[in-house]
């Protein structure tokens, strides 16, 4: 086994599999947030560029040992561009280039949540030089989804007519957000969904505690990549248990470590589970026992559309402390309603 897939997800490992079989310069990876989307196309990526992978074995993944494997590790491969907004180049610990990353330390602007225009210039240039390797070149975009028309409409034709051994990833969890002309030109693939067993394995291979495997895979709705994320900076399973009823009484030390995005996140998915126990369904991401009693289908609509309507602006607010007390204050309202009715 080489040593990039001694990290890979088995589930992943399986797509890689299949996808390292077909021939092609520009995939599409669409599906669910939280399924491994960004973790495959970058294993797929290292894969197309190993210097020691066999070429009679074309399902092989990296070695994870050679030069450009560790180039690759170390994120400084000349023969991978990788296009994210540059929020998230900094979680995912890409470099930013020089102009952007010192205009952002001169507080002249705040990191992209967008994956900009100049940097989809530069892969354009980027895509049109030889490569340094030899291996070819490899463009990773994600999430493709935060590509604008502008950046989008920049990449086009370079996607729809590659120089020399070119091969694109685009990564997405919104896929149907791109343009039509742009999903046109890729050969998709929807990542599947692991069994629970398979991703509480994996979960706890991880490191995280098998007791909390289970809780924290049911609070990411199944969705292992997210699980482990919200083991490393969310609530904890008890914390996460008791925040219902908590976010019922107005508790706002309940959402205080969450940002409003992740807020709003977690507030959609007691609603949705609210509904789901309204309409007699099985909950998705809490424990039946542990919600407060479900208000009005009326109720939780209005809810729901409030909280679509925060997240318009979550990602910027005023003031992040008083945008969580105003959605706590809205859940109280929504939770302690007196209007029951269906």
């Amino acid at each position: 086994m080489s040593g990039e897939a001694d990290t890979l997800a088995p589930w992943l490992v399986r797509a890689r599999t299949a996808l390292l079989r077909q021939r092609g310069h520009a995939w599409l990876l669409q599906g669910a947030s939280g399924l491994g989307q960004y973790e495959l196309g970058l294993s797929l990526a290292a894969a197309w560029l190993c210097e020691r992978r066999d070429a009679g074995q074309p399902e092989q993944g990296a070695c994870g040992q050679c030069p450009s494997c560790h180039a690759i590790a170390v994120r400084t491969h000349a023969d991978l561009c990788v296009l994210m907004p540059e929020v998230a180049m900094h979680e995912l610990g890409w470099p930013l280039d020089e102009k952007a990353q010192a205009e952002i330390e001169d507080k002249k602007r705040k990191p992209s949540r967008e994956i900009r225009v100049e940097a989809m210039r530069d892969a354009v240039g980027f895509a049109q030089r030889t490569s340094a390797r030899g291996r070819g070149k490899v463009v990773l975009v994600y999430p493709a989804e935060r590509m604008n028309a502008i950046s989008a409409n920049a990449l086009l034709k370079t996607l729809e007519e590659p120089a020399g051994d070119m091969r694109f990833v685009l990564a997405s969890e919104s896929a149907w957000q791109l343009l039509p002309t742009i999903r046109s030109r890729c050969l998709a693939y929807t990542l599947p969904w692991p069994e629970a067993d398979e991703a509480r394995d994996w979960l706890i291979a991880q490191g995280m505690a098998p007791a909390d495997a289970p809780a924290m895979l049911r609070a990411a709705g199944g969705r292992p990549e997210m699980a482990l994320r919200l083991s490393r900076g969310g609530p904890s399973p008890k914390a996460w248990a008791l925040l219902p009823r908590a976010v019922a009484r107005g508790e706002v030390a309940a959402l205080a470590e969450l940002s409003p995005p992740a807020a709003i996140d977690v507030l959609l998915k007691l609603c949705h589970d609210l509904l789901a126990v309204r309409s007699g369904a099985a909950t998705r991401f809490f424990e039946a026992q542990d919600l407060p009693p479900a208000p009005s289908y009326r109720i939780l609509g209005r809810w729901s559309r409030s909280l679509m309507q925060s997240a318009r602006t979550a990602e910027h607010p005023f003031n992040a402390g008083l945008m969580l007390e105003a959605l706590v204050s809205d859940a109280q309202s929504a939770l302690n309603s007196a209007a029951r009715r269906p």
